[in-house]
């Protein structure tokens, strides 16, 4: 059977790898402390699951709009300003099949053959293969520790070519955690604009800040009103299989988008829309900011026990629920630190191969997202281990 060039060329997810021999293990009675998938242990909040229950009876499902139902529209658009003080017409929010349908439409709409595309080193792998499957050249940027493994105006401006198209951020950042500072990005986007390239920005943990609840992000679109934003349902709200997000276009673009959706997949799921309307409602929001909180008190057991271990973490997050832990010291590589660690403690992560080319193999992705007597028990493991390999 002959396979198309882009399906040989594309990479494995070895998040999703790590997972499948966990789950091995598992079915052979192992206890497996899984903090390698950022998928928070919460589920969804009451209201939804009460909702999508009373829907379950319902005898037709039919399609909604290929951009999603009004009513989830003009709802996003107004957490948009209840939460970040920005005015969004319902017009413009296109939900999606979870956030990916999103980069997919995105990619289809403005990556040609030969576009390159800047986007930086360490960051989602997902991104570069939407970039890749449409023709589009991925110029990954280097980023290190001390721009908290960011791009920022200066690098932009250092490795921007001729031929680049579009620039894609994510902020916060997986598999880091850390976010983009307000200036910084504002700086960014309009370097870019200034050139022709359009912006796409990854918000799927913004509201996941590490902050008082008084003093959440800016979105891109506070000063950057032609960027694409693109968030999720499945971080925040903690739907993570219920597959629905969206994105904010600007005006312009949503015929192209609506064409491109009514193509690609015809709808998103109009079950997980209907039900999906209860994460605004002020006890949906409340649950979630609880929520949030618990996620810092969880990043701060696993910085101390980290420590504790010898483990470093180069650049503390500051959203989302993942740590970036330098195994440099270990003697081993990403790979090998991940599977030794698996085998040995029963312990998933994910090694920073995923994320990148640069220093990848120096570095694993903990996510923070699990349970706290999850998190106590495999950072004691991780302790384990290290005393071992290290005396």
């Amino acid at each position: 059977m002959k396979y198309s060039q882009r399906a040989n060329a594309i990479s494995p997810f070895f998040a999703m790898a790590f997972s499948e021999k966990a789950a091995r293990l598992t079915a052979q009675g192992k206890h497996v402390i899984k903090l390698n998938i950022g998928e928070p242990d919460f589920g969804a909040p009451p209201e939804v699951l009460l909702a999508m229950q009373g829907l379950a009876t319902t005898a037709t499902m039919p399609y909604t709009s290929a951009l999603g139902l009004p009513a989830l529209r003009s709802a996003i658009a107004d957490f948009y300003q209840s939460a970040h003080q920005i005015d969004i017409d319902p017009r413009r929010v296109v939900v999606t099949a979870g956030a990916s349908a999103a980069l997919l439409l995105l990619a289809a709409a403005f990556v040609d053959e030969g576009d390159n595309v800047i986007m930086a080193d360490p960051s989602y792998p997902c991104n570069r293969q939407f970039i890749k499957g449409f023709g589009g050249k991925v110029q990954l940027v280097a980023t290190q520790a001390d721009s908290r493994f960011q791009l920022n105006l200066a690098l932009l401006k250092q490795h921007w070519q001729s031929g680049t198209r579009g620039l894609m951020l994510a902020t916060p950042s997986n598999p880091t955690g850390t976010a983009v500072a307000p200036e910084e990005l504002a700086a960014m986007c309009e370097f870019a604009r200034s050139k022709g390239a359009w912006r796409m920005v990854d918000e799927i943990y913004l509201n996941l800040h590490h902050g008082d609840a008084g003093s959440r992000p800016k979105s891109a679109l506070a000063f950057d009103d032609d960027a694409f934003v693109i968030n999720s349902f499945s971080k925040y709200f903690g739907m993570t299989g219920w597959r629905l997000g969206w994105c904010v276009v600007p005006e312009q673009a949503v015929d192209v988008m609506e064409r491109l959706a009514q193509n690609y997949y015809i709808c998103p799921s109009t079950l997980a829309q209907k039900a999906a309307l209860q994460c605004f409602t002020p006890s949906s929001l409340a649950v979630c900011e609880s929520r949030r909180a618990t996620l810092i008190a969880r990043k701060k057991l696993v910085l101390i026990g980290l420590s504790k271990c010898g483990l470093p973490v180069p650049v503390q997050p500051d959203g989302a629920f993942y740590v970036y832990i330098d195994v440099s010291s270990t003697g081993l590589s990403a790979m090998n630190f991940c599977e030794r660690v698996l085998q040995e403690v029963y312990v998933a992560l994910t090694p920073g191969n995923d994320f990148g080319e640069y220093q990848g193999d120096q570095y694993v992705r903990l996510s923070f997202a699990s349970a706290e007597a999850e998190l106590e028990e495999g950072l004691a493991r991780l302790a384990q281990f290290m005393q071992r390999l290290m005396s």
